[in-house]
């Protein structure tokens, strides 16, 4: 257990939290929130042993094996598979030990650690490697490719499969998503809910954290309080004792009030029946969650615009991509005020090359962009944190859009996104990634834009500032495209879902709900990009038909083997949960006692049993990949 007595924790002259007094026990997961600043990642620290409290203490088991992600990776020329299973570093040392064991002609040894290495799953260990891989958004093959050959997010990606790597007691999860696509926030989803050890998980994802914890620890006004249960529930019990204060009742009332006439302005107009609904409940529930974040210091809208024309912008048998290589192409869309659009798709499928298109940073190749004469567009992208002047500071920055503003109209709104007093007047340079996302949103809402087009805005965004970055979208009177691995955001704010799929852009009939089956039914096939070659369109009538013959043959082998995979993942996952329950029933003391040998008998007959069928199951698995692949190539 993770035991906090008395504890105080300062960074220099601040305190960051005082008398925490709470227990964390084995198995629990515990989401870790409170607004940026206010210590979380220094809790993490402490637990690592790189910081020490102040006072109290701080008590974890001395024998428990620690996983975290780390926040820089080395440019190794070794294959990502490699890197990945160095987590497992009791995998790791046992291999040197065996090899050298075997090179010293030592057999009693190497027989020795070849049972040691049966036991810790080291046989297996490669295709464990690869379905985290996988399943964070790596395509088939590339897990042998250097890690040098791999940009920042990619290489933070793999510093989180290395971490899931490891067979630890305690996982600690720093903002995890920030560098994960909607498919790999899903996938990493269900992983962490067959997690047999201790999680503590920091993130402003509201739905990931329901989905994922059993307990809240939430730090505000320098104190830190454990609550059970999930974000939500969370929510519902502070928003019960902010509600005791009268001026903060009347507040949320009002809230409450704004967010309900949106409903019902929603109710009016709504034309697709399972949208609506799944917009309905979504935008009813903030009706709820409103009031625990009524004294959250973000509070802004959006203007209206200066002209909002129809349409704003169209495509029209769109073609786009990079260099040859067609990304999307026959894309039709056309965007009037009002219109709210989430992209999904998988990963490298070209929702940000989508994004792009319409800001008209990528070029049609063929087909047609039209835009409307008054056109302003609000373009977020993770890239525009990187072109602020890091000299200037908030208030030079929007000098620069408006010279001629009266400065204390800047000073507030410049306060309804968290730079009040001195921040306004502080160099950018220093910021940390959510002061910065919140700056360019600042500069984004003060244009006054008529379309909206924002690529994972949330990231590094905290809870207050990404719920009222919600409150703010649900009046805009432009047209929004968006890009996001927040469902909530995606739920609250958009009325259509566009699939953004094999080189098309067409309508997904379903909700979000069904996003991750849709998921789930296409895992096994290749995440290529889908291309379309301008060579490909010149083909004859015939050479079409017989492609299409070809591909139609291709499916048709690839179904079983698809359905193979799918079933074969399935009885892993099962496989591995009983595993976690066996290894943990084993690491109770008392079944060692003498009275309970029968039970410890059959318990490790149960987990050889087990551990056999694991075993045979993912080498199945990885047979039925490689063939798969095979045909597909």
């Amino acid at each position: 257990m993770l035991r906090f007595n008395q504890l105080s924790l300062r960074r220099g002259a601040r305190c960051l939290f005082s008398d925490a007094n709470f227990t964390i026990h084995p198995g629990q997961r515990v989401g870790v929130t409170g607004a940026n600043g206010t210590g979380k990642s220094s809790l993490f620290a402490m637990i690592l042993d790189k910081i020490h409290a102040d006072e109290g203490e701080f008590y974890r088991p001395k024998g428990w094996v620690i996983a975290h992600v780390a926040q820089e990776t080395p440019s190794d020329e070794r294959a990502a598979i490699e890197y990945a299973m160095d987590g497992d570093a009791e995998l790791r040392e046992t291999e040197a030990a065996l090899t050298q064991a075997e090179q010293n002609h030592q057999g009693e040894l190497a027989a020795e650690l070849h049972a040691k290495l049966d036991t810790i799953g080291g046989y297996t260990a490669r295709s464990r490697a690869a379905r985290l891989l996988h399943g964070l958004g790596f395509r088939p093959g590339e897990e042998e490719h250097p890690v040098n050959s791999f940009s920042g997010g990619w290489r933070m990606r793999l510093n989180l499969a290395r971490a899931l790597m490891c067979r630890s007691d305690l996982l600690l999860l720093d903002e995890p998503t920030n560098h994960l696509d909607l498919d790999a926030v899903i996938w990493l989803e269900n992983w962490l809910k067959s997690y047999a050890g201790t999680l503590l998980l920091i993130s402003h994802d509201r739905d990931f954290l329901d989905a994922v914890t059993s307990h809240i620890a939430h730090i505000e006004q320098d104190q830190i309080s454990l609550y059970t249960g999930n974000y939500s529930a969370f929510e519902h019990i502070r928003a019960e004792r902010l509600a005791n204060q009268q001026a903060v009742f009347e507040k949320q009332q009002r809230e409450i009030a704004h967010i309900h006439s949106y409903v019902e302005r929603f109710r009016a107009k709504a034309t697709k029946a399972r949208q609506a609904q799944s917009r309905l409940k979504a935008l009813e529930r903030m009706e709820l969650i409103a009031p625990a974040h009524v004294d959250s210091p973000f509070h802004f809208e959006f203007k209206l615009p200066e002209k909002t024309p129809h349409p704003l912008l169209k495509l029209e048998l769109a073609a786009t991509g990079y260099s040859d290589k067609l990304i999307l192409d026959g894309v039709n869309l056309s965007l009037s005020p009002g219109d709210r659009v989430g992209l999904l798709g998988p990963n490298g499928a070209g929702k940000s090359t989508m994004i792009k298109l319409l800001a008209g940073e990528l070029a049609t190749k063929t087909g047609k962009r039209q835009t409307a004469q008054d056109l302003k567009i609000g373009y977020f992208a993770q890239h525009q944190l990187d072109q602020l002047h890091p000299e200037h500071t908030p208030l030079e920055h929007l000098f620069q859009i408006d010279p001629s503003a009266i400065e204390q109209a800047l000073r507030n709104y410049l306060g309804g996104f968290g730079f009040s007093g001195d921040r306004a007047e502080s160099p950018t340079a220093p910021f940390s990634g959510g002061e910065k996302a919140r700056l360019v949103l600042a500069m984004l809402v003060y244009q006054r834009p008529n379309l909206l087009l924002l690529d994972e805005p949330t990231n590094h965004l905290d809870i207050e500032m990404r719920h009222a970055l919600s409150i703010a979208l649900q009046d805009f009177s432009g047209a929004m495209v968006i890009v996001s691995h927040d469902r909530h955001l995606l739920r609250t704010t958009t009325d259509l879902l566009l699939l953004v799929n094999a080189g098309k852009a067409d309508e997904f009939k379903g909700d979000l709900d069904d996003y991750p089956r849709w998921l789930l039914d296409n895992r096994s096939q290749s995440n290529e990009q889908s291309t379309v070659s301008n060579d490909a369109r010149k083909h004859s009538a015939n050479a079409r038909k017989d492609r299409k013959h070809q591909e139609a043959e291709q499916r048709r082998q690839l179904q079983p083997l698809r359905n193979r995979l799918k079933k074969l993942e399935q009885q892993v996952e099962q496989l591995m949960h009983q595993q976690n329950n066996l290894e943990l029933e084993l690491a109770r003391p008392e079944i060692y006692e003498e009275a309970n040998k029968p039970q410890l008998k059959q318990l490790l007959a149960d987990k050889a049993r087990v551990d056999q069928s694991l075993t045979k199951a993912e080498e199945e698995w990885l047979l039925t990949e490689e063939e798969l692949e095979q045909i597909q190539q």
